[in-house]
C-alpha cells in the first residue's frame, strides 16, 4: 500500500479532518470521501438557491394573487347572496300562477253560493257545481295535475294508501284496488298525493 493511500484510509477513517473548499456540486469524476460533507455541501447550494430566490419580487406576485382571490371570493359572495334572494323570492311566489288560475273557479263558487240562496230548482244548482267542478278540473289539468286511476289496477305502496282489506269481489280483484275513498293525483309524473284505497283479499 502507498502513502497517498494510507493517507486516504486515514481520512476515511477520521483521523484527519477533511476541508472541502469546493462549493460546486460533485461530479462524477470526483471521489466522496466523505457523505456528511457532501450532504453539506448539498444542503448550501440548496440554502443559496432558496436566499436567492427569496431576493426575488415574490411579495409582489403574491400581492397580486392575494388581490385576485380577494376579487373572487367577494364575487362569489355577490353571487350567493343574489341567488338566496332569487330563491327566497321564487319561493314567495311559486303558487302566484296556480293560484292566479284558480280565481275565476273561486268567482264562480261565490256567484253559486249567491244564486244556492235564491234557487227553487235544484237541477239548474246540481248543473252549477258540476260546470265549476269541470271548470277546476280542466285548470288543473292544463298545470300538469292529474287524478290516478287506480279502481282495478295492482295495488302499489309507491302510489297507494290502503285504508282497509275487504273479500274481493271476484277472484280476479284479489290484491287490487276495488273502490277509492280520496284520489290520489300526480304533477307532472310526481306524485304529490297518495291515493287511499279498499284493496280486495
Amino acid at each position: 500500500m502507498n502513502e497517498e493511500s494510507k493517507q486516504e484510509n486515514k481520512r476515511a477513517a477520521g483521523d484527519e479532518q477533511v476541508i472541502l473548499e469546493d462549493v460546486n456540486p460533485v461530479s462524477n469524476e470526483e471521489n466522496i470521501e466523505n457523505p456528511d460533507e457532501i450532504k453539506s455541501r448539498i444542503e448550501e447550494d440548496i440554502k443559496d438557491v432558496t436566499e436567492n430566490a427569496a431576493e426575488k419580487d415574490w411579495a409582489a406576485d403574491f400581492k397580486m394573487i392575494e388581490d385576485k382571490y380577494i376579487r373572487l371570493y367577494a364575487e362569489f359572495d355577490n353571487f350567493r347572496r343574489r341567488t338566496a334572494a332569487e330563491r327566497l323570492e321564487l319561493f314567495k311566489t311559486s303558487n302566484q300562477e296556480m293560484l292566479v288560475a284558480l280565481l275565476p273557479v273561486l268567482d264562480d263558487f261565490e256567484r253559486a253560493m249567491k244564486s244556492i240562496e235564491q234557487a227553487k230548482d235544484i237541477q239548474a244548482v246540481k248543473l252549477g257545481v258540476e260546470l265549476v267542478s269541470s271548470k277546476m278540473r280542466n285548470i288543473l289539468s292544463q298545470k300538469g295535475m292529474k287524478v290516478m286511476e287506480c279502481i282495478g289496477k295492482d295495488f302499489d305502496s309507491e302510489f297507494h294508501e290502503a285504508i282497509t282489506n275487504i273479500p274481493a269481489p271476484t277472484e280476479e280483484l284479489k290484491g287490487k284496488v276495488v273502490d277509492v275513498v280520496e284520489n290520489g293525483y300526480f304533477l307532472n309524473d310526481k306524485v304529490v298525493r297518495f291515493a287511499k284505497v279498499v284493496v280486495g283479499e
